[in-house]
């Protein structure tokens, strides 16, 4: 895949670049394979619950509101990687960078090997998410995204994944540069997606995550 600042947006309003047959079927290949992923990490989900519990005591599962197809809102799962009071006074704060004090131990362990992503293949079995499609914001950032890009309500015609292209090139997105930038890789995502575009970037990110890379 070639980087995204190679590949120019088209004017006006971006549409979705599968059709309504090819998202029946994306759609039922997730379902079918976020059940299996279930199932067979069982062991995987029990391993993490142990850890993050044995950490601090506290919850773990961590959810949080975002904004997914339509533009509906719905809860995020995650096991939890931060302490209990991140955001105490209530102030969302940008994506934090891997050296934030506010991470608990086991929670750099689970970031660094993306584990605490699991309890999103729920997400996925439920519908609110796909495996692949742009990273699902909170509804406090899109409305500050918004403000410099209104095209961000172009990706409301698809569900948000739990790996995107941007991701493979963005990383953290830690100030509103990157979320702009981020936008950019998504839009352009949104209107040449396809299941070739698809394996390409689960593959990619397998890889990533296999070599270990913090993205």
């Amino acid at each position: 895949m070639r980087s995204p600042e190679e590949l120019p947006l088209p004017d006006g309003f971006i549409q979705d670049g599968m059709n309504t047959m090819e998202r029946i079927i994306k759609r039922s290949v997730d379902f079918i394979v976020a059940l299996f992923s279930i199932i067979i990490s069982m062991p995987l989900f029990l391993l993490c619950w142990i850890l993050v519990k044995w950490d601090d005591g506290g919850k773990v599962i961590f959810s949080q509101e975002r904004t997914g197809r339509g533009g509906k809102t719905f809860r995020i799962y995650k096991f939890r990687t931060m302490t209990p009071n991140a955001e105490e006074f209530g102030v969302p704060e940008l994506c934090n960078q891997p050296s934030d004090p506010r991470i608990t131990p086991i929670g750099t362990f689970l970031r660094a090997h993306h584990l605490d992503e699991l309890p999103q293949l729920w997400n996925v079995l439920k519908g609110d998410m796909a495996f692949v499609g742009p990273r699902p914001e909170r509804p406090y950032f899109i409305e500050k995204i918004m403000q410099h890009d209104a095209r961000y309500e172009y990706l409301y015609q698809i569900r948000p994944g739990i790996t995107s292209y941007a991701t493979l090139y963005n990383g953290y997105t830690d100030t509103m540069e990157k979320m702009l930038k981020r936008l950019h890789y998504d839009l352009y995502y949104l209107g040449h997606r396809s299941f070739k575009f698809d394996c390409k970037i689960l593959w990619r990110t397998f890889v990533r995550i296999v070599r270990g890379d913090r993205f």
